[in-house]
């Protein structure tokens, strides 16, 4: 076992800690590498993790942010279940500290069904297991890699998640709580600028297949109303497409209907459950 450390540029006490658990560890036989710079400022979180990859040299990569504790049954478990699929992502159920916190998130995280791992990989949550949990091969991530250096705001998880599924990665979760996920206001996650919709747009061009299938997104919220349009702003079209926005009210079939759940203790999702559509009718719903 390895562990490779990077710094980015941190003013703190972070180099002293490392370097004095470095002897603790090498004393146990496991390798410590570490890496770093002192740069007036960080160059973020995809960097950081690019570094730590590159200066390592294990045929597995088991991802742990440095505000989290990692289970000492994880890297076992979870090389279990790389080495039967290569070439997926592992992830595992985690543990909320303080315990209360983003309970709803919490619950997402460690109840989906193994089928919606793919299947809810577009909601505005992000992967279907998250970052720090992730365990794959490093054969695997030199396919789907690296990480988007973009730095703050960008979401370079979310963005590598979906570059490996587009090249026919797999998702897969250890059904074990193996990490302690701990939450606080100004961890880099609340920085990432949203992107979820921009993606969806993307997802809906290419699965109607036409050149212009989205006629319209529908919403209740005035302000996006009164906007009037999504501006779909990374296309390489002049002018950039804008898709109008409108009224729910002013919609007509067919429809994608995408809904939040988990929001009102069951009485929603009861509810969907006792709809039966009725034959034809013209519009895909999804959860």
């Amino acid at each position: 076992m390895e562990l490779s450390v990077f710094n980015d540029a941190s003013k703190d006490k972070s180099m002293a800690i490392i370097e004095k658990w470095k002897v603790k560890l090498e004393d146990s036989g496991i390798l410590v590498v570490i890496g770093g710079h002192d740069s007036p400022s960080p160059r973020g979180v995809g960097y950081s993790k690019n570094q730590a990859i590159a200066q390592s040299s294990g045929s597995y990569l088991c991802f742990l942010d440095s505000d989290d504790v990692m289970m000492p049954q994880r890297v076992r478990l979870q090389l279990e279940a790389a080495v039967r699929h290569p070439t997926s992502i592992i992830g595992c159920r985690v543990r909320r500290e303080p315990p209360n916190s983003t309970e709803r998130y919490t619950r997402w995280i460690n109840q989906l069904a193994p089928g919606q791992l793919l299947t809810q990989v577009f909601t505005s949550n992000g992967p279907t297991v998250v970052m720090p949990t992730w365990f794959c091969s490093r054969a695997w991530f030199s396919h789907v890699g690296p990480f988007d250096e973009g730095g703050q705001g960008v979401p370079e998880d979310l963005l590598l998640f979906y570059n490996h599924l587009r090249k026919g990665g797999g998702v897969r979760r250890v059904d074990q709580s193996l990490l302690l996920y701990r939450y606080h206001p100004s961890a880099a996650t609340h920085s990432v600028l949203e992107c979820g919709p921009r993606f969806l747009t993307i997802v809906l061009l290419l699965t109607f297949g036409d050149s212009r299938p989205v006629v319209a997104f529908c919403d209740v919220d005035e302000n996006k109303i009164k906007k009037g349009f999504y501006c779909y702003e990374d296309s390489q079209e002049k002018p950039k497409p804008r898709v109008p926005i409108l009224h729910f009210r002013a919609a007509r079939p067919p429809f994608v209907i995408c809904v939040k759940l988990d929001l009102t203790g069951g009485a929603f999702e009861d509810n969907l459950r006792s709809l039966h559509l009725q034959e034809g009718q013209d519009f895909l719903h999804f959860s």
